[in-house]
């Protein structure tokens, strides 16, 4: 589902929209001027399609496209997009997911690794979670004989505010099975390294 397809409950949309309002008059604005006066409507909109993971079952996509199949090389899906809210300042942290799974006897749609990613973005998050999270979707639907996952991303709440390093990127990785081999792992890490 892209956002062309959302389509937000008014009811929320109203409630966020109330919360959003009394916001703008805290920080000392005024939520009838002309910039700012559909903003609340609009943040209310806007959040429940950033948080609509939660309204989403990961497992349940996995299986929509499983099939079985005797393959049992890695399989590396890299360099997915997304884009997620920090629960502790709802700013944005944004990068890169990379996923490797070896099948054991089941294969799921490539697309559907993807879609997984965006489910548990679309969340309030931290980045150690999310990265656990996908992990775990992965090994409890699929079962596969292992599942790594190296999640690169910029926080907003470090670039914007707090120390202001604009060039951090935070990297986090969590594995199963085969990937808790050396090898196994480097031989991903390998395969995502830029360029490659």
């Amino acid at each position: 589902m892209n956002s062309q397809d959302f389509i937000p409950n008014n009811e929320i949309t109203s409630e966020v929209a109330n919360s959003v309002k009394t916001l703008i008059q805290a920080i000392g604005e005024d939520p009838n001027r002309q910039g700012l006066s559909r903003t609340p409507e609009r943040v209310g909109e806007a959040f429940q399609f950033l948080t609509k993971g939660y309204r989403e079952d990961p497992e349940a996509i996995l299986r929509s496209a499983l099939f079985e199949e005797d393959y049992r090389q890695m399989v590396v899906v890299k360099d997915i997009d997304f884009y997620s809210l920090c629960e502790h300042h709802l700013l944005p942290f944004f990068g890169k997911v990379h996923i490797a799974y070896i099948p054991n006897g089941k294969v799921t749609g490539l697309s559907k690794i993807a879609r997984v990613v965006d489910v548990f973005a679309r969340r309030l998050q931290i980045q150690e979670r999310m990265t656990t999270q996908i992990k775990d979707c992965i090994q409890q639907t699929l079962h596969p004989l292992g599942v790594m996952v190296v999640v690169e991303a910029q926080h907003l709440c470090m670039q914007m505010r707090g120390v202001q390093k604009q060039h951090a990127i935070t990297t986090t990785s969590d594995f199963t099975g085969a990937f808790t081999r050396p090898e196994t792992r480097e031989e991903f890490l390998r395969l995502i390294e830029k360029g490659s």
